[in-house]
């Protein structure tokens, strides 16, 4: 049994759990276990990434859903999905249309799974998933940014109290798009799970991330998006040094935390 579906978490809270790049669990106090982009490749050649074991073996985490952003390798992979699906054949799977359609191919049958879109919402147990996008389906001519090749999800999870925006692999002028900001914002998220990068180009820099984590209203940014590949990787604390009115929580590789809410109920 992994020590995450031991963790305790008291009324008001949210666990979460970071198993590098952008693979996250969450957990109630109900008990309800969601994965979000579960990425833990056997394989793993040391030019390519950086710890030689995966973070999780499947069969030991108890999962009740697991929430897909987008149908790339690294969000949507089929080999920890059917791992998943063997071990607890009762899990649902959410995600964009290109996410269910590379599982079902796969072999997780119609029956597990939801098919979500911007705008629209799902249940994953006693947690509720909102999702908006990460990148618009146009893409930005304005910003010179082309239309993405996949549907580009991010979610807001209302674990009930805490709500958890997931943030995906967003356009690097999100913050800049009032379009884009406001549906998230709208969702009230306390504690953010964002993809970042200081140089790369496709995601935004520390200080575009840092003004999204200010515009959509977080309490609390968590950076994600690294410590998994070798050439794609950077300091978190880094990014911390960015941030204004919103704390930075740097959770540690494949470790977990318990935040408890700061908010009164609506």
């Amino acid at each position: 049994m992994h020590p995450f579906e031991d963790l305790v978490v008291p009324k008001g809270s949210v666990g979460i759990h970071w198993f590098g790049q952008s693979s996250f669990a969450l957990k109630n106090a109900t008990g309800t276990i969601v994965q979000v982009d579960p990425y833990f490749p056997r394989e793993r050649p040391p030019d390519r990434f950086i710890h030689p074991r995966p973070p999780l073996h499947e069969a030991t985490l108890r999962t009740d859903c697991v929430v897909l952003t987008h149908s790339h390798g690294d969000h949507t992979c089929v080999e920890s999905i059917t791992r998943i699906r063997a071990a607890f054949p009762d899990a649902v799977f959410i995600g964009p249309p290109e996410s269910i359609q590379k599982i079902q191919a796969a072999g997780i049958p119609a029956d597990h799974v939801r098919i979500i879109t911007a705008g629209g919402n799902a249940m994953a147990g006693d947690m509720k998933v909102y999702a908006v996008w990460a990148k618009p389906p146009e893409g930005l001519p304005e910003d010179d940014i082309a239309a993405p090749d996949v549907q580009h999800l991010g979610y807001v999870i209302d674990t009930r109290p805490v709500r958890v925006y997931v943030s995906g692999d967003l356009v690097h002028t999100f913050a800049d798009h009032e379009r884009l900001v406001a549906p998230v914002r709208a969702l009230r998220p306390e504690v953010g799970l964002l993809t970042t990068h200081p140089t790369e180009g496709e995601f935004p820099f520390f200080e575009g991330a840092a003004k999204l984590a200010r515009s959509v209203g977080l309490a609390v940014a968590v950076p994600a998006h690294y410590h998994c590949f070798v050439r794609r990787t950077y300091d978190p604390a880094a990014f911390a040094a960015h941030l204004t009115d919103v704390e930075p929580l740097i959770i540690p590789y494949n470790q977990s935390v318990v935040y408890s809410t700061r908010r009164s109920a609506a």
